[in-house]
């Protein structure tokens, strides 16, 4: 007779609780058959992998330990959250992740009571842990706060203002460092190096290893005695910790992976924190999975990909990115102006300054997870006779608004912002959408505001920002590939506040702002065949208008519609305002803006998420034949 296969330990927890029953020895043998859940999941739906593999263990000794959703554990950015959601509840959905009415790539308030605070923008999980333990202290109920932190969202000041607040109040706040000296990117700065230092002191690890944990567990008379030792010897290696100086109880560090150390430690702080306490954990992303490892960004974000290879199945395109166009676009205006620098705020490869870096190493910054910095840093560069490109995602520009504002429009200062990810990126969903930049510096006096309308018109942009010293010039640009047009050898500047027209017509006239050009000319087709041949022109520019051709189109049309990938408030709304005040619309033009509507949408395919926001190209089509007072029969879906 043969012993029967015992059943996987992670087919006997559907939530935390289940873990309870659970010996430290189950415990490791669920972290293991966590792991390769989560590499068999994000195999079929593609996602953020090695954040999550470098926190499997993190993930099981933090549910095993304590009680959630009473007790509330707050990811920062999300990235890592994927194994968090297979014991919560959520495994039978796993591989709908990032997909359409499926699991958000991200926590998610709505999704689950484990995620008590959604996030997929870096550097508020201390912020918020420390408002769920005010309103714990203040009668709400709940229990303990946990907030798990990356030492790469460490960078952001917010991060530290939190520490700082949560050190002036004293309240029981748990902050888990997790360490793995590399966020999206490799680590920058003086905090990166500073962490290093606290584990690479040799007589730091051997005083963790001899007194991992035993301090607390000693009578009370040796207690004292202890502590004095420990603080004493920290001291002569270390220096003591900034974190202590913060006001945290600091614990570590300790190995991540290393269950045998992450439970004990975790017990005794569950057991015995009185005030903020902050656990240093060293852990490896992309953990256990060879590709992962072996990968220059640990598996940061992988697409769909073969559990046994680690090859990735990436769609084929004839055309190049529209990110690629920007940085080759950006290096060939460098080569011929040395006053030309670049910022990111860690993110190299996203921006594609990465190639920039390549080239001009010297003239490249990588500022880290620190937005506010990156633009004010700019500024000074600017007004110190610099030539700065800022490129951001457009979703994290939002992060320094107050510096767009203050430091460099009300100054003047030429900053050009390159703003990648415009308008609606996909899998990502609501929180990575490119929807209000427009909105947001348009409405900036002096700011030249521009968005590509396809691949050869951003390197035509990136040309016109390279020779705009008058203010700050922005333009965006969208995720993914162009739309195959002829590219430009070289790019030649814009008049600035001239658009374009496609292609003449009459009755309606469709103004595009944006790479939503492609969709129109489709449905400009649709309408053709229809006998309504429409107007169709490229913006180009939000900031100034075109006052001459807006108004040509206006008068000479029944009606104009605009469309944008953009929020209300932006391009639609100026070229209203302008009609108003030139009373075109007491002469009866129908005009209707398109723009994104007034909700946050959910994650899905970008052609998804459009068809969502109405506009592409059968939509389009059927706002034209609206606005004319045309049927709308037999329209494609």
């Amino acid at each position: 007779m043969t012993d029967r296969p015992a059943t996987p330990i992670l087919d006997r927890v559907t939530l935390p609780s289940d873990m309870k029953a659970l010996s430290d020895r189950d415990l490791h043998q669920l972290a293991n058959e966590l792991r390769a859940e989560t590499i068999s999941a994000v195999s079929v739906t593609g996602g953020h992998l090695g954040a999550g593999l470098g926190v499997v263990e993190l993930t099981v000794a933090l549910h095993a330990v304590f009680d959630a959703p009473r007790d509330r554990i707050i990811w920062d950015v999300g990235h890592q959250c994927y194994p968090h959601k297979i014991l919560t509840g959520r495994r039978d959905r796993i591989r709908t992740l990032r997909m359409k009415d499926g699991l958000s790539g991200f926590t998610k308030r709505s999704e689950s009571p484990y995620d008590p605070f959604g996030a997929a923008h870096s550097s508020t999980s201390i912020s918020a842990a420390l408002g769920f333990a005010v309103a714990r202290d203040l009668g709400a109920g709940g229990g303990d706060a946990i907030a798990v932190i990356g030492d790469g969202s460490m960078s952001a000041g917010m991060a530290f203002e939190a520490m700082n607040n949560a050190g002036h109040l004293k309240k029981r706040l748990i902050v888990v460092l997790n360490d793995n000296e590399m966020s999206i990117a490799p680590p920058v700065g003086a905090l990166s190096s500073y962490l290093s230092r606290l584990y690479a002191e040799e007589p730091f690890q051997e005083l963790k290893a001899a007194a991992r944990g035993a301090v607390s567990l000693l009578p009370e008379p040796f207690q004292t005695g202890a502590r004095r030792a420990r603080e004493m010897l920290k001291s002569m290696t270390v220096g003591g910790t900034l974190f202590e100086e913060l006001g945290f109880s600091y614990l570590g560090p300790i190995d991540g992976h290393d269950l045998d150390q992450l439970l004990p430690v975790l017990r005794t702080v569950k057991a015995r924190a009185t005030g903020p306490v902050l656990i240093h954990v060293i852990t490896k992303k992309g953990k256990g999975y060879a590709p992962a490892e072996a990968a220059r960004d640990r598996g940061h974000a992988t697409a769909k990909f073969d559990v046994l290879t680690g090859v990735q199945t990436k769609a084929v395109s004839n055309a190049p990115s529209y990110t690629r166009v920007f940085a080759q676009s950006l290096i060939r205006q460098a080569e011929a102006d040395e006053r030309i620098v670049a910022v990111t705020a860690a993110m190299p490869d996203g921006t594609g300054l990465d190639l920039f870096a390549g080239r001009f190493a010297k003239r490249c910054f990588d500022v880290g997870i620190a937005e506010q910095h990156a633009v004010t840093f700019s500024a000074g560069m600017a007004a110190g006779g610099l030539k700065p490109f800022c490129a951001i995602y457009s979703t994290f520009l939002q992060r320094g608004y107050d510096q767009v504002v203050h430091d460099v429009a009300i100054q003047r200062l030429p900053v050009r912002f390159a703003i990648d990810r415009a308008g609606l990126v996909g899998a990502d969903g609501a929180t990575h959408a490119g929807a209000f930049d427009v909105a947001f510096l348009a409405n900036l006096p002096g700011f030249v505001v521009m968005a590509a309308a396809d691949e050869a018109e951003l390197v035509h942009m990136v040309a016109t920002a390279a020779v705009h010293d008058d203010g700050p010039i922005a333009f965006r640009f969208p995720r993914g590939d162009g739309v195959g047009v002829e590219m430009p050898v070289r790019g030649v500047p814009l008049e600035i506040g001239r658009g374009r027209v496609i292609r003449e017509g009459a009755r309606a006239a469709i103004l595009s702002f944006g790479a939503r050009l492609a969709e129109v000319l489709t449905a400009a087709e649709a309408l053709a065949a229809r006998g309504i041949a429409p107007t169709v022109a490229d913006a180009r520019f939000a900031k100034p208008l075109d006052r001459d051709l807006i108004l040509r189109l206006a008068r000479n049309h029944e009606a104009l519609i605009t469309i944008e990938e953009g929020a209300i408030g932006g391009f639609g709304s100026h070229v209203a305002q302008l009609l108003a005040e030139e009373g075109i619309f007491d002469r009866g033009l129908k005009y209707r803006s398109m723009v994104l509507p007034d909700v946050f949408i959910d994650q899905a395919s970008p052609e998804a998420m459009y068809a969502v926001a109405g506009m592409n190209a059968a939509q389009i089509e059927a706002k034209v034949l609206a606005a004319l007072g045309v049927a709308v029969v037999g329209l494609r879906a």
